[in-house]
C-alpha cells in the first residue's frame, strides 16, 4: 500500500526527495502526539504520513515551513537598532555645553629636523 501512496504524492510533491523529508518530518510529528488527519487504519507513522499528504489533509507547504524551522538552530528576531548612546561628559564640563575643538601640537619642520637628527639609532648587533 506504501507504494500506491508514494505514486499518489508525486503528485503532490513533485520531488521524491522532497516527498520523504517532508513525510517523515509528518511522521516525527504524529509520533510525537500530533492528531492525524486520516484514519489509521492500522498503517504505521510513515505510512499515515504518505496518506495525508496524498489526501491533501496536510499543505505540503505547511510541512515544509514547519520543517525548515525545525532545523533552525537560531531563529534571527528582527529587534530595533539600538539608538545612539550620549557621550558621558567629563566631570569639569557642563552637559549642555558645546564641544570645545580639539588642541594640537604644531612643530615647524626645523624642530622636526632637529629632533630627526638628535635621535640615536639602535645599536647594531650580529645576531644573524
Amino acid at each position: 500500500m506504501a507504494r500506491v501512496t508514494v505514486e499518489d504524492c508525486v503528485d503532490k510533491v513533485e520531488n521524491r526527495f522532497e516527498l520523504v523529508l517532508l513525510a517523515s518530518h509528518r511522521a516525527r510529528m504524529v509520533a510525537g502526539g500530533a492528531p492525524i488527519t486520516v484514519e489509521r487504519d492500522n498503517d504505521k507513522n510513515p505510512v499515515v504520513a504518505l496518506r495525508e499528504i496524498a489526501d491533501e489533509t496536510v499543505a505540503p507547504e505547511d510541512l515544509k515551513e514547519d520543517l525548515i524551522h525545525s532545523l533552525q538552530k537560531h531563529v534571527e528576531v528582527d529587534e530595533p537598532e539600538p539608538e545612539a548612546v550620549p557621550l558621558i561628559a567629563s566631570p569639569g564640563t557642563a552637559p549642555d555645553a558645546p564641544e570645545a575643538e580639539p588642541t594640537y601640537d604644531r612643530m615647524s619642520e626645523e624642530e622636526l629636523l632637529r629632533g630627526l637628527e638628535n635621535m640615536v639609532p639602535p645599536d647594531k648587533t650580529d645576531d644573524f
